[in-house]
């Protein structure tokens, strides 16, 4: 008889160090895949890989050798021994597998909860698979009821109206810093979903000088146009990073694009003149050392977690009424 299974870790068990390491790319994603269901033990396989969680969703038969399986996985991708990333992880079995994720899909297990990102990530993720011929009978359910349990529980709660994301945190936290942004030359790197949030909430806090650079220039210049900015080449990085006074990075690239060394020797130039990096990447775009440099302020996406956290307590009734929600969708799927 087949079970449910899942693995995985999040914001919620470990730090930034042990995420970016366990992240996946689309491509690592389908690898691993592939060689969880290549066997006898594991029938169906879904994985999510966001900034914020790594997560494996398993139809097998035998429980415990999937587990084992997919813990060798995560752990030879991140490189460590798997006794090593073991204490990190979650492991949760049957309906708890449902539960765990459609509060993943509401928004519910979010950093920023009620974030309507992680919907569209959790459908891409679920349509990844279905595409590679990891899914069957019991994943395909799963995550179509799950992703119709998170829209009713935006749809019927107020937790959607919770105007909070990553972007607006962290601009939040530049203007807690800093104070009026109005004279502040910005750089934004990356012109995705995060790069367009954090332009739209710069220009609410009044931002004049805005600087958007991406792989692709032409997104870069379609972001920037659309808010006012200036388009920059990857290229012109190290030159603008001379001149910034603050650096907003959420892009999704595999490796650092800046290293210490490379901005130490910037920072010289600058003659120390303060510069804030907020990197909210996952695995990061800065070299995390660049944060002892001198003049540098350097915040992640766990010191802006630690605000979120603080707030959270605000939208409590909406919250409570959205786990309502999940768990008679929970219920409903059980039934099944």
């Amino acid at each position: 008889m087949s079970a449910l299974l899942a693995i995985g870790l999040s914001h919620k068990t470990t730090h930034v160090d042990l995420r970016e390491r366990v992240s996946l790319t689309e491509g690592q994603v389908v690898s691993v895949l592939d060689h969880l269901t290549e066997g006898d033990d594991i029938q169906e396989a879904v994985a999510i890989s966001t900034c914020n969680r790594t997560e494996l969703y398993l139809v097998t038969g035998k429980p415990v050798e999937a587990e084992g399986e997919a813990l060798n996985a995560l752990a030879k991708h991140a490189e460590l021994a798997p006794t090593e990333l073991a204490d990190h992880l979650y492991v949760l079995h049957e309906i708890d597998v449902a539960r765990h994720l459609f509060r993943v899909a509401a928004g519910l297990d979010s950093m920023i909860v009620g974030e309507a990102e992680i919907q569209g990530q959790v459908k891409r993720s679920y349509e990844l698979a279905l595409v590679e011929g990891t899914t069957g009978m019991v994943s395909n359910r799963l995550f179509h009821n799950a992703l119709a349990a998170g829209k009713k529980a935006r749809t019927e709660t107020g937790i959607s109206k919770i105007k909070k994301s990553v972007s607006t945190v962290a601009v939040d936290l530049a203007a807690q810093l800093l104070g009026d942004l109005s004279k502040q030359r910005v750089l934004v790197i990356g012109a995705g979903k995060t790069g367009k949030l954090t332009a739209r909430a710069l220009l609410n806090r009044g931002v004049e000088t805005l600087y958007v650079t991406n792989r692709h220039y032409d997104r870069a210049s379609e972001l920037a146009r659309r808010f006012g900015g200036s388009a920059l080449h990857m290229c012109e990085l190290p030159d603008e990073l001379l001149q910034a006074d603050i650096v907003v990075s959420g892009t999704s690239s595999p490796h650092k694009l800046v290293d210490h060394e490379e901005l130490a020797l910037l920072m010289e130039q600058r003659r120390d003149k303060p510069l804030l990096i907020i990197d909210t990447a996952v695995p990061r775009d800065f070299d995390p050392a660049v944060g002892n440099l001198p003049g540098v302020h350097l915040y992640d996406i766990d010191d802006l977690q630690r605000l979120v956290e603080r707030k959270t307590s605000e939208n409590r009734v909406e919250i409570l009424k959205a786990e309502a929600v999940i768990e008679g969708e929970m219920k409903s799927f059980d039934r099944w």
